[in-house]
């Protein structure tokens, strides 16, 4: 089929909605939802995207990378990038929402608070002596991510990912696999506000030590109570980081957040 062509000049533009990434993903997406790109049909390629939205190669993997967190295409050996069958890719997607974006955040907290208690409890309860060393190895890396100068983000979510391995329920992995984006998303902000004060940095390093030591001591309640405490000391936390926070980068990123609904629709 012939590659569709757009009069949208998200390079030209960038500051107005987000970063360019957010753009080329949002425009893209729309595509794909309206069935510009159909079920089985193959993205342009990298170098056609660049030269078509006048940006650089960095943006459109970014772009692809976040389509494929939502599960709309997929990467297939020898076909490039490839839309997923709409039964596949829009059970579980991202919607929009005209929600605050500080209130986008606490609701996605809100959420966590209840699945990542259960799978603590239920960690607590299943994990086998390498899975307890696993989670144990995941604290340690977050505290070795931030002493060498980085943000700690991609190890923060995958303690939680390794504690959900240790349920021995597959669904709690899978549904924080589908949940990644915007995971990424909130524990950055999340991090990010608590990394300007040495007390919040802390109260999270405690909380994690906490989470960690209940699972080991296979006590469920103790689990289920410190996963739930940390998603709410959390939300607080950035309740209470002050209006000069919400600029900048983290408002852009929370912008993003604002749009996420996860909802089903079985008709599709």
């Amino acid at each position: 089929m012939a590659t569709p062509r757009t009069s949208a000049t998200p390079g030209a533009r960038a500051g107005a909605e987000g970063t360019l990434a957010d753009r080329i993903t949002g425009l893209l997406a729309q595509q794909i939802r309206s069935r510009v790109y159909p079920a089985h049909a193959r993205l342009p390629t990298e170098q056609f995207m660049t030269e078509q939205y006048g940006v650089s190669r960095t943006v459109i993997r970014e772009a692809i990378s976040r389509l494929k967190s939502e599960g709309l295409v997929e990467t297939r050996q020898g076909s490039g990038t490839v839309v997923r069958e709409a039964q596949a890719s829009e059970a579980f997607r991202l919607g929009r929402s005209d929600e605050d974006p500080a209130q986008a955040v606490v609701r996605i907290l809100e959420l966590r608070r209840g699945i990542e208690a259960e799978m603590a409890a239920l960690a607590a309860e299943r994990r086998t002596t390498a899975e307890m060393a696993a989670i144990q190895a995941a604290l340690k890396d977050i505290a070795r991510a931030v002493k060498a100068g980085g943000d700690g983000v991609q190890e923060d979510l995958a303690f939680h990912l390794t504690i959900s391995r240790a349920t021995h329920n597959s669904h709690y992995t899978e549904l924080l696999g589908m949940l990644t984006r915007s995971l990424h998303d909130t524990i950055r902000l999340t991090r990010s506000n608590e990394a300007r004060r040495a007390d919040l940095a802390g109260e999270v390093l405690a909380e994690h030590a906490a989470l960690c030591a209940a699972i080991r001591a296979r006590d469920p309640a103790a689990a289920r109570e410190a996963a739930f405490l940390h998603m709410q000391n959390t939300a607080v936390r950035l309740q209470h980081a002050g209006q000069e926070f919400w600029t900048g980068d983290s408002r852009a990123t929370a912008q993003r957040l604002a749009k996420v609904k996860l909802g089903t629709d079985p008709q599709r």
